[in-house]
């Protein structure tokens, strides 16, 4: 079978769906599908001379093709806000006349402009969901009848496509976000990450991995240092660098202690800062809609892999996955109510250690070869 996974991003990248991309690429050519990643071209891509398969741990190697498009970001214009409309038309119309004479059983993608374009010439096409369009529903509902399956990441955003957009629901499948565990499989010991990773040895370490977007409650979790004894350290993760210094900005207004920021780190080196961890935190906001019913994050699977207490929002779509019996869940965009979960799982070490194995029990039904197991045999019915 011949696959070409399309996706208007750069690779490698520091955000979490260029791991998403790699991850399921590796796995469709485990799979033994004969598969190709087409990405753009970026200028401004930081990354640009970093191989992606080193820099994402993959053992599988693939073809990535990269296609021209319209940065003008990396000639610093913007042109009052164009600039992102510009690069996606752009790299839409390129990949449709690099995909119009190609052959292929399936194009898979999560960029829906891109595939509208393709959609008017193409029938064989797969779209990945990750949000609601709440806007260009025209774009949206053409390409919907266009395209032979679609596969959202939570349950909740199959059920408003069905009944808001009136989706034929035998066309939806759900299937959330994966995992390699192989990459969490470590003989290193808590001591011996913190040392590798220069994190004090005497501290309890809370742990939140990924972007610092205000809507993933990364400032609820920086507020909750006020109410975290003298020993507990929150240790941010990740983070473009704007938003680092945003929250940055914030911790030092507030006079937050024992907060640190250590922004981006490659997707390798997760796994020994979530094993240097007392305890993982999912802080996400209820305020927005991403967040509360269509997210599917990827630092979920990490936690759960790393075997370590999970302190989680209690949200809708975090409940997809968790439950009471695997994590504590809490009153979502409170500091209090946050910082007196934390104290839990930290004072409680039974409790823990039953959290910690029952979410790494689950998470070995969600690695990412098994997800692309379950969307091949979906998409070839």
């Amino acid at each position: 079978m011949k696959m070409i996974y399309l996706a208007n991003a750069r690779i490698p990248t520091e955000k979490a769906h260029g791991v998403q991309i790699m991850s399921m690429c590796d796995a469709f050519k485990a799979a033994g599908v004969d598969i190709e990643l087409v990405v753009a071209k970026r200028k401004d891509n930081q990354l640009e001379n970093t191989d992606p398969f080193l820099y994402y741990g993959i053992n599988n190697r693939f073809l990535i093709h990269k296609l021209w498009l319209l940065d003008i970001v990396a000639w610093g214009r913007s042109f009052k806000g164009l600039s992102v409309l510009i690069q996606n038309t752009s790299f839409g119309i390129s990949a449709m006349l690099y995909l119009l004479f190609k052959k292929a059983d399936f194009i898979y993608s999560r960029d829906e402009f891109s595939l509208f374009l393709i959609s008017l010439f193409k029938k064989n096409i797969v779209l990945e969901l990750h949000t609601f369009p709440n806007s260009k529903l025209f774009l949206y509902k053409f390409l919907l009848k266009r395209t032979k399956k679609i596969i959202t990441i939570t349950e909740l955003l199959k059920k408003l496509l069905v009944e808001k957009l009136n989706v034929d629901p035998a066309k939806i499948q759900v299937n959330p976000d994966g995992i390699n565990l192989d990459q969490f499989d470590m003989a290193l010991t808590r001591s011996e990450c913190r040392r590798r990773l220069n994190l004090p040895q005497e501290k309890k370490i809370i742990i939140y991995c990924g972007h610092l977007f205000g809507w993933k409650g990364v400032y609820t979790l920086a507020e909750s240092s006020k109410y975290l004894a003298d020993d507990n350290l929150i240790v941010f993760v990740g983070g473009m660098e704007h938003d680092k210094n945003k929250l940055g900005c914030y911790i030092r207004d507030k006079n937050l202690k024992n907060v640190i920021l250590l922004g981006h780190k490659p997707p390798t080196e997760i796994p020994f800062y979530l094993n240097a961890a007392d305890a993982a935190v999912l802080p996400n906001s209820a305020q927005n809609d991403i967040s509360k019913f269509y997210t599917s994050p990827m630092k979920l699977f990490e936690y759960m892999a790393a075997k370590i207490p999970i302190v989680a929002s209690d949200l809708p779509s975090v409940r997809e996955i968790l439950n009471e019996n695997n994590s504590l869940l809490v009153k979502p965009d409170n500091p209090m109510a946050l910082a007196a979960g934390i104290r839990t799982v930290l004072n409680d070490e039974l409790l823990a250690q039953r959290f910690s194995d029952a979410a790494y029990c689950q998470v070995k039904s969600y690695t990412w070869r098994k997800r692309v197991q379950s969307i091949l045999s979906f998409i070839t019915k």
